[in-house]
């Protein structure tokens, strides 16, 4: 009975020994279960990463296309619409002379029966006149001048009416502003399309200047919208010849046209307060010529380190220097240069567009042999050191040394001999990242020069802005970037640093760092300080307005109410000198005055005259310029800085005086 009961016990034992088997087992397939589930997980969340990277890419892409398109639309316009102009043109010379010889002959009527002379008298009011003797001749010159003037003016200008304007006035507390551009709009995406775009975010209107004209030999103009979204567009203007504006100054008869020009852009837009934001002297005698504007030089570079750049253009930089009411400088160096000059100066440095750099993008260039990669973008040009990267090429020949950019210095033949050497040629600046992301140092190979001497350079916020190393030559302006980036000084500490970026353990945290101090260095923060610099009142010298009144009241108020609502100058002062008036002036005066700081008055028990009273005006004034005002006068949108700056920009004159379409004398003029 003990064997028996030993047994089963032995069986009981095997068969818990078995089910203890088949649940090892079970539990063994249920751990590669879950484990299989963990896997899956994890390439689940690996997914979720990569589609949240490819929403960002795909975002960032739709917005590319999206000025892409626009682009595309602008380009395609413009290869149709060109040739029709260029045939409008040939077809409406014959009409406009014909315009000329209805003109013509209305004079020769007028002179017949009036017995005058050919003056420009003769040419006021002549249709009125004439309608009474000959109204069938009036008639027909009316329609046809009313004609031919839609046809002309369809020629000259793109858009005439200003109705056709979008944001035709958002706001007449704030100025326009016009870019006198460098470079194209599409060209190439640097500073002067940054702060373009971003002053335009603020509601202000910009008009950039392109630098590229249309070889027509009359003023005119033809303007593109540059984003369905902002208040933006690009203007070509018509000049004989199209010039390049890089090597001379412009001829006479070439101011001549690209004033008359914008002046008909100011009248298309209704421009009342400008800022001309100058990027290259070339532009100078025709941007100080516009009416109540502040001019602004954006001084990008030290322009005479440029081989074209000549002696004229020099001497045309130095007028634009004294001329300016501010210059912006993008350095130190060139702070320090201007400081002899005397101007208002200051620094607006480069930035980054951080919002496009900082997002990795979906797809990323990839090197056929799989190399590590020490890659530049920009232009390759006479700031650019050949002899320096062959030696990058000679020492980490390993590595693929990428090249991006507009060879104009024979890189590719220099670098004949150096296989791991890959140029790409110029790319648009949509693709940058897809560059950009694939490299594992960037470098910043310049020569030192004046030229580069006075640069801050932007690609080196834009490679911080993706998180990568950088390893630059000493300038000047990559003091800022202490801690950020690798610096050199000579070719051998150069290779050294470049060996020392390339053994950087790529940390989360150091990346992080450099993304983060790029974001502080955005083109809208750059363009906020040049809103600041731009529109500060505290460069605007005072100017004093003497009125003299004596009675007349009705008139003396119509007078300080345009003072009040067209000066469009901040730093104004008026000073009313009252010739003791019996018609309530004096009453009407005082309450005039409480109403705010700038305004002063004087009462006179007796009648002085008028030279005493505006002698009692001039003692009192404070300002640095002086006006003499009379009080049957209506002043027009931006007559104060208007005047002043003919006289800032030309100092043989001592007074000037303004024209008026109702006056006795030879200032009297055609509105």
């Amino acid at each position: 009975q003990n064997e028996r009961f030993t047994e089963k016990i032995r069986d009981l034992v095997k068969g818990q020994h078995a089910k203890m088997h088949g649940y090892e087992q079970i539990i063994y397939h249920k751990q590669k279960e879950i484990g299989a589930i963990e896997e899956q997980q994890v390439q689940l969340k690996e997914e979720l990463f990569k589609m949240g990277d490819w929403a960002l890419g795909l975002k960032r892409d739709l917005e590319l296309s999206r000025r892409e398109a626009s682009e595309l639309r602008s380009s395609i316009s413009w290869k149709i619409t060109f040739p029709l102009r260029e045939v409008g043109a040939w077809l409406i010379r014959p009409a406009h002379q014909f315009k000329r010889y209805i003109v013509f002959a209305l004079k020769v009527v007028k002179a017949i029966y009036y017995r005058i002379p050919f003056s420009e008298k003769a040419r006021f009011r002549h249709f009125r006149y004439i309608a009474r003797l000959f109204p069938r001749l009036l008639l027909v010159s009316g329609t046809q001048e009313g004609y031919l003037n839609s046809v002309v003016n369809s020629y000259t200008s793109i858009d005439t009416k200003p109705r056709k304007l979008k944001y035709p006035g958002i706001s007449q507390d704030v100025p326009d502003y016009i870019f006198w551009g460098v470079i194209d709009w599409h060209f190439r995406f640097q500073r002067p399309q940054h702060l373009a775009r971003e002053l335009a975010k603020t509601g202000r209107r910009v008009f950039y200047i392109s630098p590229h004209f249309i070889d027509i030999d009359e003023p005119g103009f033809e303007v593109e919208d540059l984003d369905e979204g902002l208040p933006l567009y690009q203007i070509k203007l018509y000049l004989k010849g199209s010039p390049a504006i890089y090597f001379d100054t412009p001829s006479a008869d070439a101011v001549w046209q690209l004033q008359r020009g914008i002046g008909r852009v100011l009248e298309w837009a209704h421009c009342l307060e400008i800022i001309s934001l100058v990027d290259h002297p070339y532009w100078y005698q025709v941007a100080c010529a516009l009416p109540n504007s502040r001019l602004v030089y954006d001084c990008m570079d030290h322009h005479a380190g440029f081989g074209t750049f000549s002696e004229r253009l020099q001497t045309e930089e130095h007028n634009l220097f004294k001329a300016s009411d501010r210059t912006i400088v993008t350095s130190s160096w060139l702070e320090e240069e201007l400081a002899h000059i005397g101007s208002h100066t200051a620094v607006v440095r480069n930035a980054t567009d951080y919002d496009f750099f900082s997002v990795r993008p979906a797809k990323e260039y990839r090197d056929t042999q799989k190399r590590r990669i020490i890659g530049y973008y920009g232009a390759i040009a006479e700031w650019f050191d050949l002899p320096l990267v062959a030696a990058i090429a000679q020492r980490f020949s390993d590595c693929c040394i990428l090249l991006i950019g507009q060879d104009t210095i024979g890189a590719r033949e220099y670098m004949a001999n150096y296989p791991n050497v890959v140029f790409t040629g110029e790319v648009p600046y949509r693709e940058l990242p897809y560059y950009l992301y694939s490299f594992d140092v960037c470098l910043l190979p310049f020569r030192i020069i004046p030229l580069t001497l006075a640069t801050n350079p932007v690609k080196v916020y834009e490679y911080l802005s993706a998180g990568k190393p950088v390893v630059a030559v000493s300038l000047p302006e990559i003091k800022q970037f202490e801690g950020l980036v690798y610096a050199a000084d000579g070719q051998e500490a150069f290779l050294n640093q470049v060996g020392s970026a390339l053994a950087e353990e790529q940390t989360k945290h150091l990346q992080e760092y450099r993304k983060r101090f790029a974001a502080s260095q955005t083109w809208a923060l750059r363009a906020k300080d040049l809103l600041s610099h731009a529109e500060n009142a505290t460069i605007d010298p005072l100017i004093s307005a003497i009125v003299v009144t004596y009675n007349n009241l009705k008139l003396t108020k119509e007078c300080l109410d345009s003072l009040d609502r067209y000066t469009q100058y901040p730093n104004l002062e008026i000073i009313v000198v009252d010739n003791d008036s019996r018609d309530g002036t004096p009453d009407f005066l005082k309450q005039w005055a409480r109403q705010a700081a700038n305004r002063k008055i004087i009462l006179n028990s007796e009648n002085k005259g008028f030279a005493a009273a505006n002698n009692q005006g001039l003692e009192l004034a404070t300002g640095e310029y002086l006006v003499l005002l009379n009080n049957d006068t209506y002043v027009t949108p931006g007559w104060a800085r208007t005047l002043m700056n003919h006289l800032r920009r030309n100092p043989s004159i001592g007074i000037i005086g303004p024209v008026t379409n109702n006056i006795g004398n030879e200032s009297r003029i055609e509105i």
